[in-house]
């Protein structure tokens, strides 16, 4: 199910949202788009897709963006033009298409689908959901040291008052 968002444009950038993360595909016309697929990847499969995330090889494939986005919601998010000016439309489709059917290597942290579709539309590879993920596994476990030396401290000072 779309998003009410306007009609895609060649060389934008589509997140389609999955459960607990969002698949990246890059649309290059007539309903289709090209995205970076683990073998496993189930086009329009949901929760069950995110089993791809153990994959080490990918198929670049172009689907029709209503069969990769199955049930799940998608929206245009070129969210990076503010950063990085894209690349003319008819470069990045023509690229796009040139990979299709090549089998790549997959890392959920170095070469995932986000990685793949940013660097097709800016010539930057990067993904923000794992950007976001270390900042946030970071922060947690700083949170996690300090109250674990703040807890340590409680219970020798308890200690030395016994």
């Amino acid at each position: 199910m779309a998003l009410s968002s306007p009609t895609p444009k060649v060389g934008d950038l589509i997140e389609i949202f999955r459960f607990g993360y969002s698949h990246w595909a890059i649309y290059v016309g007539n309903g289709y788009v090209v995205h970076l697929a683990p073998p496993s990847e189930i086009a329009g499969a949901g929760a069950s897709s995110i089993l791809s995330t153990v994959a080490e090889t990918a198929i670049v494939k172009k689907e029709l963006l209503s069969k990769v986005a199955g049930g799940d919601r998608y929206r245009i998010n070129n969210k990076h033009d503010d950063k990085y000016p894209p690349l003319p439309a008819n470069k990045i489709v023509k690229q796009a298409e040139e990979w299709v059917g090549r089998k790549v290597r997959y890392s959920l942290i170095h070469d995932n689908c986000e990685h793949f579709v940013n660097e097709l539309r800016y010539r930057v590879s990067r993904s923000d959901q794992v950007t976001d993920t270390v900042t946030t596994v970071a922060v947690a476990s700083g949170v996690l040291a300090v109250l674990g030396i703040f807890g340590m401290a409680l219970a020798r000072s308890k200690r030395e008052r016994q």
